[in-house]
């Protein structure tokens, strides 16, 4: 057995790889038994100020690796947010998710699905028991569109996902995805199936004065000057493509060229010769006046993701982090989508400010070259996997789904190769939210998903090289540890990773190495559960802390047991980086357990 160390092989001093395999894999003579690999990391304790919380949350652990076991001092202080709470295990109890139990039980560890499925929520899904069905048949996190409804209806459908998280033992997760001020239509009755031929009058006025109900209005008071006749007005991404005909006053004669369906509030694009037209409309800013109000309202509701579309640069999330950190205590990650003809050459900069990233493929569609659309996203998903940072890929995914049971050959085809590429996750849009089958859709994706992971395990697909991202020696600490992990539990056929953390940071990097067996995370925080829901591969579980971190393992072992999640002698590697109770020093350990 090997790790990779900075990308060169690493096997224990005076163990030879083919020892160490034949030693791990046999049953152990003692329950209690573990590898002789311990890697530890020790930090003199010092005191540190008492800091904001939302500064906490933010910060990165500090430690240095000693793969000697000669304890390194550092001055940099150990991260508060590592230090238990003493807790002792008496009446200790374990919070996992019912449908992961389920899907454990049913499937195995190694053939649990590890990408994660988001949607969004609308009329069709919104109902206390359409939200059960998707959460049961494995809705990690819930979309909310402030595009539609109002801060009343949205905040009626968060209690429902928070009830049914109590209840029924769920971790569904909440998005919060704010409008943007990019050109949309005015809030419609109901969607309408335009026809070739069709003519529709975009305004800028109120549509109601336009006879026929063939008024459609449009918020970009602009709009009038920036079309041309001649010009294509793209709908929703590409769902329908209208002809400019005719300029008259604050009204836009069209005709539909490409039929489709006209959503409400669909955003609109202009195209001229076979290019996206970028005049006024480019000058808009990223979040609008209502963006802000929703913002506020996201802080208000507690959620765990605020997505923010059409970002065109860095600088828009950076002041995001920076508002969020004055107004509230708990961390809130932000999402960026890149959807926008600005936002492809500054890609690079929006993942690195963000903590996710959204490939909203129908909007980018019409603002890019169609056949562009295929390979940035293979580059933007390669880089977030780069940087450690989630990735989820939407629209489209199973466009047909909103009117048919079942999806066409060519949109499994498509779903499989995002799989491939190791995207995080997968979002359904108007599939969940005013399709005909929510329902069905969850089921499409989870079904595809994890029959492409394990044909992915099978055939070790979709493995690329990780560059170093922590800037400094004790980052780098935590990032080698997760990747000796990861190689450890591939090359052993381990059934599980454990990793014990507050903030998520170790689940992260555990994430970003796509190890072939499922990543148990375990936090005594709910809003940390929740946000790893969105992890790749990372199943969370919540578990009130000891003081012990040989107590937490020995807990954790008890307890999974009792739900039969693991049975006696299971290979699982565990990641730990809490502070010991015998002294005041980080003891950050791989270990090789069997499960007594």
């Amino acid at each position: 057995m090997s790790t990779l160390l900075h990308g060169r092989p690493w096997i224990p001093h005076g163990i030879s790889s083919a020892n160490l395999r034949q030693q791990l894999r046999a049953p152990q003579s003692s329950p209690k038994s573990r590898s002789l690999i311990r890697i530890r990391a020790q930090t003199a304790s010092t005191t540190q100020k008492q800091q904001p919380a939302s500064e906490k949350a933010r910060q990165k652990p500090t430690a240095s690796l000693d793969t000697t076991h000669v304890a390194i001092k550092t001055d940099e202080p150990t991260d508060p947010a590592h230090v238990t709470n003493g807790a002792g295990s008496q009446g200790a109890d374990m919070e996992v998710d019912s449908v992961l139990a389920k899907e454990l039980s049913e499937n195995g560890f190694r053939s649990t699905r590890r990408t994660k499925i988001i949607c969004t929520i609308g009329p069709k899904s919104s109902s206390t028991e359409m939200l059960g069905t998707l959460a049961a048949g494995g809705m990690n996190v819930a979309r909310l569109n402030m595009s539609h409804g109002d801060h009343e209806w949205h905040k009626t459908v968060i209690n429902r996902i928070r009830k049914l998280n109590k209840d029924n033992g769920y971790s569904v997760a909440i998005m919060m995805d704010t409008e943007g001020s990019e050109v949309h239509l005015h809030e419609l009755q109901q969607p309408h199936k335009a026809e070739v031929g069709e003519e529709f009058i975009l305004t800028i006025r109120n549509p109601a004065v336009i006879p026929g109900k063939k008024g459609l209005g449009v918020s970009y008071e602009a709009f009038v000057d920036d079309v041309q006749v001649g010009d294509h007005v793209v709908v929703d991404g590409g769902m329908v493509t209208l002809d400019v005909l005719e300029k008259a006053g604050p009204d836009v004669r069209c005709k539909v060229a490409d039929p489709g369906i006209i959503l409400s509030r669909a955003n609109l694009t202009f195209r001229r010769d076979g290019r996206i037209v970028r005049a006024r409309n480019s000058m808009l800013p990223v979040l609008s006046s209502k963006d802000w109000v929703d913002i506020d309202f996201a802080i208000q509701m507690d959620v765990d993701f605020i997505a923010v579309s059409f970002v065109k640069t860095a600088d828009v999330i950076n002041n995001l982090k920076s508002y969020l950190s004055s107004r509230c205590d708990k961390v809130i990650e932000i999402v960026a989508k890149i959807e926008s003809h600005d936002s492809v050459p500054n890609a690079q900069d929006i993942i690195e400010a963000s903590d996710g990233i959204m490939i909203a493929r129908g909007d980018l569609g019409a603002q890019i070259p169609l056949e562009d659309v295929p390979s940035v996203q293979k580059e933007i998903v390669m880089r977030c996997r780069q940087q450690g940072k989630p990735v989820i890929v939407a629209s489209h995914l199973l466009q047909s789904m909103i009117e048919y049971p079942t999806p066409t050959r060519a949109e499994v085809a498509d779903i499989s190769d995002v799989v491939r590429q190791r995207a995080d996750a997968l979002m359904l849009s108007g599939e969940s939210a005013a399709g005909a089958y929510p329902d069905k859709a969850v089921a499409v994706l989870r079904a595809v998903s994890g029959r492409i992971e394990e044909w992915c395990r099978q055939e070790k697909y979709g493995q690329i090289m990780l560059p170093q991202l922590a800037p400094n020696a004790d980052g780098r600490v935590s990032e080698e540890l997760c990747a000796s992990a990861s190689a450890m539990a591939n090359n052993l056929g381990a059934s599980a990773i454990f990793v014990y953390t507050r903030r998520g940071y170790m689940a992260n990097f555990l994430s970003r190495c796509r190890p072939d067996c499922p990543i148990f995370a375990f936090t005594d925080q709910q809003d940390v559960r929740q946000r790893m829901n969105l992890r790749w591969g990372v199943m969370p579980f919540r578990l009130d802390f000891a003081a012990n971190p040989e107590e937490n393992i020995e807990i954790t072992f008890k307890l999974l047991k009792r739900r039969d999640l693991v049975k006696e002698d299971d290979l699982v590697v565990v990641v730990s980086d809490i502070r010991s109770p015998d002294d005041k020093s980080v003891v950050r350990s791989v270990q090789i357990r069997r499960v007594p």
